[in-house]
């Protein structure tokens, strides 16, 4: 009896970056990459023309970003396994990535390895979890401390990975497609819940956390 290949969508607004992906997951005779997408749009359109098993999601992508794809592609197509391949560390995005419905996280310098494990993995059914996000989750069940950032909502957490970057509050509203004063208001609740007073103060909280 021939076994299927499980069908995979990358989404990924780098091309250079799907090539990488593509290329490493040729490494298996039971994976093909079927579709690929550059942002959420082209996403959505993907699922809807054919059935894939696993998407592979980039976080920030123009547009809607991959959070934000993930919450939707888990309320349309609840049976299509979501694994997120970020440049962020999982320090930042695990939780909420898990939380919203992903099968998985990880970190684009994951090996060839573990990456093929996570894919099957996750079109099986399981859960992809390293040692170190396993630790964390087990921290927050048993009522552990958590850092300043996981209060935000993940627009807020946008917008101060852009503040810390040294963006403007027009530059960001520009690249967020939000009014100024939205920007402006973004700000505040994030130094509010942070208990920060600066810029400098958001920029070396994000520096001693890894964020950017």
């Amino acid at each position: 009896m021939e076994v299927k290949p499980i069908r995979v969508l990358l989404v990924d607004d780098h091309a250079i970056a799907r090539n990488g992906v593509r290329l490493m997951l040729s490494a298996a005779d039971d994976i093909c990459v079927m579709g690929e997408a550059s942002n959420a749009i082209e996403a959505i359109e993907r699922v809807g023309e054919q059935v894939f098993d696993v998407a592979l999601l980039d976080i920030t992508m123009p547009g809607k970003n991959g959070l934000e794809l993930l919450k939707q592609l888990r309320a349309e197509q609840p049976k299509l396994a979501v694994l997120m391949l970020s440049t962020y560390s999982e320090e930042i995005y695990a939780v909420r990535a898990l939380k919203l419905g992903a099968s998985g996280y990880l970190t684009k310098d994951a090996p060839t390895a573990v990456l093929v494990a996570a894919v099957r993995k996750a079109a099986a059914g399981g859960k992809h979890v390293s040692p170190a996000l396993l630790e964390k989750l087990a921290s927050l069940i048993g009522g552990g401390g958590t850092s300043s950032h996981e209060a935000l909502s993940n627009r807020e957490l946008e917008v101060f990975k852009l503040i810390a970057a040294g963006e403007s509050l027009v530059r960001i509203g520009e690249l967020m497609h939000l009014s100024p004063n939205t920007v402006t208001t973004y700000r505040t609740r994030i130094l509010e819940k942070m208990g920060l007073g600066s810029n400098a103060e958001l920029t070396r909280y994000a520096l001693e956390n890894g964020i950017i």
